[in-house]
């Protein structure tokens, strides 16, 4: 609708203005300083979803915050993605300077009890499962890139893994959630998908069907008929379901074309972190990066019906005013850190 559409416009003005002021900021000194400000702010960020201002749109999770006067509607743990990415990149560079292995158990004990923080106020407030995976594959990204062995990875991947094993085969078929819990059902349906195809399963089973019927160059633009169908159309088409409606009118080489500039978006991330000036922006870019790497492989995934539906954008392509103004924000943050890269003479000399 109109309304949508003005929103959105105003977001991507807003977002331009945000990441230009970005550039000029240096996000190290900024963070090393007020680090505590960052922090206090972000959690009562989150916490604010507790108040009247907070609501769910009987969506289930409470993600929103309803600002009267507001133009638009605020996603608390959307936009603290950034100070997450921001105070995690300082505690591990904090942690190497003082010559502390960022492998040893103490180091990986203290950078995930602040992972565990976040996610833990994220999953008690929010309920948004999502999100959760968004910020869990930030941090493991991060992780990873600071030279955190791969053995911490395999024993938590193993630990889920068979913590999830036992909750599936052992104790929910036994209980009443089996087949009430939303999660629950948004599970059971990626490995079944004759359950509940036209309940949990109807969003994606419309999906599907919208990306095969686009077939190799589409129906064309805004010619997708269950795109403006009134009737048995695609769900959440221009948010969750955006990459279905790409599928249908612009067909698999518009989908592959989308992918291909994302791709490249990413890339660049990673391009700026292998050149950083200092640990901390590479950290930083590296954040920035798994950030939108696992938004797109979980938004075409359930798009694809192979993950669940997690609620979570298409960077760059789904409405929504937080998400936008974040993921300009984002790389804003990241040309920061690619303007405050060394000179070559001066890199030649300290030997990076």
């Amino acid at each position: 609708n109109s309304r949508a559409v003005i929103t959105q416009c105003v977001a991507i003005l807003l977002g331009a203005v945000i990441y230009i002021l970005c550039t000029f900021i240096d996000f190290q000194l900024f963070v090393e300083k007020n680090w505590k400000l960052v922090f206090g702010v972000s959690v009562l960020f989150i916490l604010l979803l507790l108040t009247p201002l907070g609501t769910d749109h009987d969506a289930g999770n409470l993600n929103w915050l309803d600002i009267p006067g507001f133009p638009m509607e605020i996603q608390p743990n959307e936009i603290d993605k950034l100070p997450f990415i921001l105070l995690l990149a300082l505690l591990i560079t904090k942690i190497q300077s003082q010559g502390r292995d960022i492998g040893s158990v103490l180091s990986v004990l203290q950078i995930g009890a602040y992972a565990a923080f976040m996610l833990g106020l994220i999953a008690a407030v929010c309920g948004d499962m999502g999100m959760c995976v968004v910020y869990t594959f930030i941090f493991a990204t991060m992780a990873w890139s600071a030279g955190v062995k791969l053995r911490w990875f395999v024993l938590a991947i193993g630990a889920v893994v068979i913590g999830f094993a036992v909750l599936w085969i052992f104790v929910l078929p036994n209980t009443a959630a089996w087949n009430s819990v939303y999660f629950i059902k948004r599970i059971r349906v990626i490995f079944d998908h004759s359950f509940e195809p036209q309940g949990m399963g109807q969003q994606q089973n419309r999906s599907i069907l919208a990306i095969g019927s686009g077939q190799i160059f589409g129906k064309g633009y805004l010619q997708g008929s269950m795109t403006h169908s009134t009737t048995g159309a695609l769900p959440a088409r221009h948010t969750d379901f955006i990459f279905a409606v790409c599928g249908e009118e612009l067909g698999m080489v518009g989908c592959l074309l989308l992918l291909l500039l994302l791709s490249l978006i990413i890339l660049r991330c990673i391009w700026v972190a292998r050149n950083a000036s200092s640990p901390f922006h590479a950290y930083v870019s590296m954040g920035m990066a798994g950030m939108l790497l696992i938004q797109v492989a979980a938004n075409v995934g359930m798009c694809l019906f192979v993950f669940p539906v997690m609620g979570l954008t298409l960077p760059f392509f789904s409405y929504g005013g937080s998400s936008i103004i974040t993921l300009y924000a984002a790389m804003g943050i990241v040309s920061s850190a690619k303007a405050r890269n060394l000179p070559s003479w001066l890199r030649d000399r300290s030997g990076q």
